[in-house]
């Protein structure tokens, strides 16, 4: 096992790893969706007066649809669908009349899905100065940092960055963290499992595809990849996740709680 891989699953073991992480990803899971008071009003009219288009069109403004229908997604994607499929729309429409107005509006302002949270909570646990470095916002002052460095910024831009400038290949897929340190690069993104399987798996295989993805060489710059991962790969036992861990030792996966001592040892 990777010795960061391996101060992870101790930390994750031995010492109080959920109180410490909380700080990397404070969920909330109780915060709820809110929508406008004209929304709110627009929907009960449209309910209230049958009229099955435009309580539809109202519903798909929102981000959350309050019934799951795999035709949903086509109709939002494709307004002009709407019109033109009437009796997609009468059979949508009678299964919101039969959910009834409360339940339609609760489920418009459901919490969001825990991981669907977690994208702004790594950086801003950065933003914090928990690694005790320079923060830089724009390249040009990164790349001008002669101390060592973080880059914050949008997923797009920092993948950006560092196909323009680190070699990085992996075009459709953003970054989550970018570090200068000693002159040498760091790439990486971040990602908390919360369980075992299904999309929690694909998280997983998306951070090792960053790790594993090739360097071009042109870039002249040593550019090291890991992924930071946290959460249930740490557990102990027979599951794959751990396995994986315990088989692939020329990989640095680690917990952003030991991220910092790596980038120290530089």
């Amino acid at each position: 096992m990777n010795y960061w891989t391996e101060l992870s699953v101790d930390f994750a073991n031995q010492r109080n790893y959920l109180d410490e992480l909380y700080k990397v990803y404070p969920i909330s899971p109780n915060i709820r969706r809110v929508i406008s008071n004209e929304s709110c009003n627009s929907i009960e009219r449209h309910f209230a007066n049958k009229d099955n288009a435009a309580l539809v069109k109202e519903l798909l403004k929102l981000e959350l649809f309050p019934l799951k229908d795999s035709y949903v997604p086509f109709l939002r994607r494709d307004k002009s669908s709407i019109d033109r499929n009437p009796n997609t729309i009468n059979r949508i429409a009678g299964n919101l009349y039969a959910m009834g107005l409360d339940v339609i509006l609760d489920r418009c302002t459901e919490p969001k899905e825990t991981n669907r949270q977690m994208g702004p909570m790594f950086k801003n646990w950065l933003k914090s100065g928990v690694l005790g470095c320079k923060i830089c916002e724009t390249e040009n002052e990164f790349l001008a940092a002669n101390e060592n460095a973080i880059l914050l910024s949008s997923d797009h831009r920092m993948k950006e960055f560092a196909i323009k400038y680190l070699g990085y290949t992996r075009k459709n897929k953003g970054l989550d963290f970018i570090a200068k340190f000693n002159n040498k690069y760091v790439i990486a993104e971040a990602k908390f499992l919360t369980d075992f399987g299904g999309h929690q798996n694909d998280q997983f295989e998306d951070a090792i595809a960053t790790l594993t993805s090739p360097i071009d060489t042109d870039c002249q710059k040593e550019v090291i990849r890991i992924a930071i991962v946290d959460g249930v790969l740490y557990i102990k036992g027979r599951n794959k996740l751990y396995n994986f861990l315990q088989d692939n030792s020329e990989m640095t996966i680690l917990s952003a709680l030991v991220l910092r001592e790596f980038l120290y040892a530089l």
